[in-house]
């Protein structure tokens, strides 16, 4: 197994790039979840909190699109600038109108703007790898990488902010990631030996997305970020109502391990099935597996089912965003990678508004019927999914980096 991820961190500059956008996207995992600690106690309204925690993901998915083709047109460095600096500004004007009582709609104003200047590190890594990667055997790999990645971030960011914001003040979570990301995203920022070069196409003009193949997997993007939204605020409400909020993030924690454990075996498996066909299981396996979280609520029991539930999350990304890259040109690849971050952000705007409204009129665990619904429909959505077509080479690209 070990050989398969020796291959891909031989190329020069791939660890550099890759570690630092594990702690460059730590706000990935920090971000909604300090949103809905802070304003829950500011305001005790977990359905205020979902608000701005969905006012925060929606300014998220509506950039997303517009930084990738950024990125791909101009070339990452100059984009990883701007948003290091516009995100700093904005989310440290966010923690002081939540804690000085600013009046509405200034918190769901710059939660949007927070998160339309959150940089885009998960989609600009994965075009690195994949401008670096020689084959499909190593861009699995390298997804795979990434899918743990995102897993290591959502393993120690949980904990982070939620300790940080129950232990010291609620505002520290958000403070903490802040700063990190920025951090993260301007050492990302200086590595331009592995930026992938930008494509003006002055002549004949950018290569058309296929938007035929896009959509449906966009779509099975928007119902599992529906998924993850509610499971972030599900989860918070259920260990508030036994008495132990702080649990919370132990539980995402667990949730993540599970799915990271799974990545790392996923990414050295030589896979007989397409891309397609394991989205397609492994989205039916996820949102078989929520039905049962409903009717838990002893926290340890439901720390060993979301293990469980977490080892299909990971093997079915990595299938997705293989999916996603075999369907794309290369020239948009980055805008393409914004897609799927786009349609898990504006899922989990309404994930966390619903399961933010169920939580403050029933039960913590009933919350988690908002995920198991979303796991249905995510399952329906792959449906309409396309296989990929044959690879094809991309014309050559004027670096502007």
């Amino acid at each position: 197994m070990l050989d398969s991820y020796r291959r891909v961190f031989a190329h020069p500059g791939s660890l550099a790039f890759s570690s630092t956008g594990i702690v460059a996207r730590l706000p990935m995992s920090m971000m909604t979840l300090g949103i809905v600690i802070l304003v829950s106690e500011q305001s005790g309204s977990y359905a205020l909190a979902g608000q701005v925690a969905a006012a925060y993901v929606i300014g998220n998915a509506a950039l997303a699109l517009v930084q990738g083709r950024a990125a791909d047109r101009f070339g990452q460095t100059v984009v990883l600038w701007v948003d290091a600096i516009l995100f700093a500004a904005t989310t440290g004007l966010l923690v002081r109108s939540v804690t000085d009582g600013w009046a509405n709609p200034w918190p769901h104003v710059l939660a949007a703007l927070a998160g339309a200047s959150m940089p885009q590190i998960g989609s600009m890594v994965r075009a690195r790898w994949a401008d670096l990667a020689t084959d499909d055997t190593e861009r699995h790999t390298a997804f795979a990488v990434e899918a743990v990645g995102d897993e290591m971030v959502f393993v120690a960011g949980p904990t982070v902010v939620t300790f940080l914001s129950t232990i010291y003040a609620p505002q520290t979570g958000l403070v903490v990631a802040v700063v990190v990301g920025t951090i993260g995203t301007v050492l990302l920022a200086l590595q331009r030996r592995t930026v992938p070069p930008g494509h003006r196409h002055a002549e004949h003009g950018p290569d058309p997305l296929p938007w035929d193949a896009l959509i449906p997997i966009g779509t099975v993007a928007i119902f599992l970020g529906t998924l993850f939204g509610a499971l972030e605020v599900a989860t918070v409400a259920v260990a508030e109502d036994a008495g132990h909020k702080s649990a919370s993030g132990l539980l995402l924690t667990v949730f993540s391990l599970g799915s990271m454990a799974a990545g790392l075996v996923a990414g050295a498996t030589t896979w007989k099935r397409s891309p397609l066909q394991r989205v397609r299981i492994g989205v039916a396996l996820l949102a078989g597996a929520l039905f049962v979280l409903p009717f838990l609520d002893d926290l340890v029991l439901l720390g060993v089912v979301l293990l469980v539930v977490g080892t299909t999350l990971a093997p079915t990304l990595i299938a997705g965003v293989t999916l996603l890259e075999a369907s794309t040109p290369r020239s948009r690849l980055t805008e393409a990678m914004a897609v799927f971050q786009t349609g898990i952000s504006a899922g989990l705007a309404p994930g966390a508004y619903v399961a933010g409204l169920v939580a403050d009129h029933t039960t913590g665990a009933s919350t988690y019927w908002v995920c198991a619904v979303a796991g249905v429909f995510s399952t329906v959505a792959t449906l309409a999914c396309k296989p990929a077509p044959a690879r094809r080479d991309d014309e050559s690209a004027v670096s502007v980096d």
